[in-house]
């Protein structure tokens, strides 16, 4: 316990406390039939995917890294799960090992880089994975061209341009997917919660508006 506890090992146990703290909240959920992911997600801080340029579209690097990440695969709470597992434990173990070669821990900072390097690739790794098995419904691959035209529910973040937000859309086959949205106007910000109509897709991005027409809603 003194290892887990010593300041050098902090953000990576903190890191883990989290994550142990969100899975007893979502298994706390399962059994009480509450939504404790929503809870969760609505205190977490808003995304924020900052790029060069107010054109999302024109960044083709930061589509290809979020798909990349699996973001858009499975919802965004799972995904932090995995990296803040990923990061506390890839800490841990580079501190044990420092601990036992040098007699020393290394400073956190200098062991938190290597960290996330670490913890991205098993992010694209452990989210393919839960991808795989989650229910069918969840996950059961259609054409993303036919998400056109359907409304989706942002429950992650505020939208704007350039800052894209997790949005759970349900397809025609009553399915539910994750993508990542933003505003197709320059001066817009949807909330989380808002219902807004997919208007196309710009890498891994969808382009929306707020929903003009409440009998469109799916």
């Amino acid at each position: 316990m003194d290892f887990f506890l010593e300041p050098q090992n902090f953000p990576f146990t903190v890191s883990i406390a989290v994550m142990i703290f969100i899975a007893a909240l979502e298994g706390v959920g399962a059994l009480i039939g509450l939504g404790i992911s929503n809870i969760l997600e609505s205190i977490l801080p808003d995304i924020e995917l900052d790029v060069d340029g107010p054109n999302l579209e024109s960044n083709t690097t930061l589509s290809h890294f979020l798909g990349w990440l699996r973001v858009g695969e499975v919802p965004f709470l799972v995904l932090l799960i995995v990296f803040l597992t990923s990061f506390g434990l890839i800490g841990l173990i580079i501190q044990q090992v420092a601990m036992g070669t040098t007699g020393h821990l290394f400073p956190s900072p200098i062991v938190a880089l290597p960290a996330i390097l670490g913890a991205l690739p098993c992010m694209r790794l452990f989210g393919g994975m839960i991808n795989r098995i989650m229910p069918r419904d969840e996950t059961e691959a259609v054409s993303t061209e036919s998400f056109k035209g359907r409304v989706a529910t942002l429950t992650l973040g505020t939208a704007t341009k350039g800052s894209p937000a997790e949005a759970k859309l349900i397809d025609t086959h009553n399915q539910s997917h994750y993508i990542m949205v933003e505003p197709d106007d320059d001066n817009d910000e949807i909330k989380q919660g808002e219902r807004v109509l997919i208007l196309n897709k710009a890498g891994s991005v969808f382009k929306v508006i707020r929903n003009p027409n409440k009998s469109l809603e799916n």
